[in-house]
């Protein structure tokens, strides 16, 4: 019997695949517990449905990173700190002051667990912090830490 599964399944399959199973399987074990539905042509055709749903999605989320790629590329923030003896701040500059900074200066919104740091900011200067954007999309952005 051919089902399409509604959750991930061990041993047979991750959600929304089509596997085939006993009929036994599929009556006694995986449609009792809503873990599959029976691949009629209504359920294949709302899978279809689904999925290209999903997949306009992704492409949708992939187009925003891009372009938020490129608008960090003209972008530079200016993070404000105070500093003692030597131009060393008091503490470091962290993911999410700059995450913040973005957001207040330029209104370019990315969540702090997205900027990558290669080691903590601890002086004045200007710095470059990886940003994950998506999947493959990865951009820069600009840090300039400047004394109060």
């Amino acid at each position: 019997m051919k089902v399409i599964l509604l959750q991930d399944v061990k041993g047979q399959g991750k959600k929304g695949q089509l596997i085939n199973v006993s009929d036994g399987y599929a009556r006694n074990f995986l449609f009792p517990r809503k873990l599959a539905a029976e691949a009629t042509a209504d359920a294949m055709n709302s899978k279809k449905l689904q999925d290209e749903a999903a997949a306009r999605r992704i492409e949708q989320e992939k187009q925003a990173a891009r372009e938020t790629g490129k608008k960090l590329e003209s972008v530079k923030v200016v993070i404000r700190a105070k500093a003692g003896t030597g131009g060393r701040l008091f503490g470091s500059v962290t993911t999410k002051e700059i995450s913040e900074e973005l957001a207040r200066q330029h209104g370019i919104d990315i969540p702090k667990t997205r900027l990558q740091l290669d080691e903590p900011i601890k002086s004045f200067g200007t710095f470059e912090v990886k940003a994950k954007l998506y999947t493959e999309i990865a951009g820069v952005v600009r840090v300039s830490v400047v004394e109060e």
